[in-house]
């Protein structure tokens, strides 16, 4: 299939991300390259998402816009806070147990035209099931790295063997996390155990352990699975999965490739369940180049006063102009309140907002570097700007993001567990200013090139993309 199909008749894809808000933003840029393939795509959120993201984009967003629909299911978790993510246990057991029945009466509805493909986050498994009940393929779309989630799959030998769950608290401090080495992992180098997701915990039942266990075991029911990643990235870790799943595609970076339509009709669907706040972009205009470092911990993570401060003040000494995004569900039970003298000290070289174009921002000239907490959105963005990393990982594919980004890619530095307001001085100058820095710099440069010959035309993403709706979206639509 090319571009757009005049005809009557378009083959018909239901696509549901996981309901957070980096698996929604992948999978809305999926969406909009399939739709210019020539597909009718139904989008699926849940109600409480579909709510946000109305509210950060107007209640006419979605307006208007032939062959692409928003359809939505309920979550069955009590109302929260609308401008906050829902609580990530709670997610999990309406991922488990209360989605599938609204799902399949979805399904039993969209008539016109008809279902011929489900493309479903992976973290939501029960499209499986649906997909069988009602005849339909269901492909496997994964919002994170092929080494994260080679990660998830080696969950189950994990705790097999005992590694996990861990036998007391004790060993989340006494060195066994660092000290433990698992080797033999398809495609992957020896890693340690406390890279790996959902690992510190000494429960026997933990919810989120036992989770993605079940996902990623349930995954190779799937007629297929993607990745939102590249060859030259992780060509080693996609050959490993290759050996566990039927078929697997690298269809990444999507932006790149989005890049290339030139008007695809759908420029007015933005990602974000927050309102971006754009002045941050014309205050980056005034700084001189690579001079700033931008810190955003993504949607998700959760600290503590006391860490904010530490992060706050170690920015602060470093001296360095920033821009820093402080959701308002950041800190763990309160409100982020930074110190006065903080205020005082960065006035004149610091901006602060609530959430941002994080593209926009990574790909302006004044940055020259990125905290973050290592989402594989974040770290995926980060590259295809040539921008280096400060790592901070919060909880599950992060800390092997992190990982990589470091020994395999060479443009990331850890930054430890516990912040420490003088590491973060440390990292921060040592990124902006140091040899080190700048060497990763160049390397995030090679891998901002490697990304974009991926995507172009003829590239291997784009062969795969193409490859993936000929052989799987295509296929199961005309047999």
């Amino acid at each position: 299939m090319g571009s757009k199909q005049e005809a009557n008749y378009l083959p018909h894809i239901v696509l549901i991300p996981c309901p957070l808000q980096s698996h929604i933003k992948t999978m809305l840029k999926l969406a909009k390259l399939l739709h210019f393939k020539g597909f009718h795509i139904t989008f699926v959120n849940t109600e409480f998402n579909h709510k946000r993201f109305l509210k950060s984009r107007g209640p006419n967003a979605l307006d208007g816009l032939p062959h692409f629909c928003f359809e939505t299911i309920p979550d069955g978790i009590p109302s929260s806070d609308i401008d906050a993510t829902q609580e990530i246990d709670s997610i999990t057991v309406s991922v488990q147990n209360n989605m599938l029945a609204p799902f399949k009466e979805l399904l039993a509805k969209l008539v016109n035209p008809p279902v011929t493909c489900i493309v479903s986050d992976a973290f939501m498994p029960f499209t499986i099931t649906a997909a069988e009940e009602a005849g339909l393929p269901v492909v496997m779309f994964v919002t994170m790295s092929a080494c994260g989630y080679m990660g998830y799959k080696q969950l189950y030998g994990l705790k097999e063997k005992g590694f996990v769950p861990l036998k007391d608290e004790s060993y989340l401090t006494n060195g066994y996390l660092e000290n433990t080495i698992i080797e033999a992992i398809p495609g992957m180098k020896a890693i340690q155990l406390k890279d790996f997701p959902f690992i510190r915990t000494t429960c026997e039942n933990d919810l989120s352990l036992n989770f993605v266990i079940g996902v990623a075991e349930t995954s190779v029911r799937a007629q297929a699975i993607a990745f939102h990643t590249f060859d030259a990235l992780e060509l080693d870790v996609l050959d490993g999965l290759s050996t566990i799943f039927p078929r697997v595609y690298s269809i990444g970076p999507f932006q790149l490739l989005l890049n290339q339509i030139q008007d695809d009709g759908l420029k007015s669907i933005g990602y974000n369940l927050w309102k971006e706040e754009s002045e941050c972009l014309q205050w980056l205009d005034t700084k001189e180049l690579q001079s700033v470092v931008y810190v955003n911990f993504g949607s998700i993570t959760v600290m503590t006063a006391e860490q904010l401060v530490e992060f706050a003040m170690g920015l602060a000494d470093s001296k360095i102009s920033f821009l820093w995004i402080i959701r308002p569900d950041l800190v763990i039970g309160d409100s982020a309140i930074l110190p006065a003298e903080f205020a005082v000290e960065t006035q004149k070289r610091g901006f602060i907002a609530s959430w941002c174009p994080q593209e926009e921002v990574l790909n302006h000239p004044s940055i020259g570097g990125f905290l973050t907490h290592s989402g594989w959105n974040s770290t995926v963005e980060s590259l295809c700007a040539g921008v280096p990393m400060i790592c901070w990982p919060f909880f599950a594919d992060q800390a092997i993001n992190c990982s990589y980004a470091g020994s395999e890619w060479g443009v990331g530095m850890e930054i430890g567990n516990k912040v420490k307001r003088d590491e973060v001085e440390k990292r921060v100058r040592e990124l902006m200013e140091g040899e080190k820095g700048e060497k990763m710099r160049g390397k995030a440069m090679e891998w901002k090139k490697l990304a974009e010959e991926a995507a172009a035309p003829h590239g291997s993403s784009s062969i795969n993309l193409d490859k993936f709706i000929n052989e799987i979206l295509q296929s199961k639509t005309t047999s």
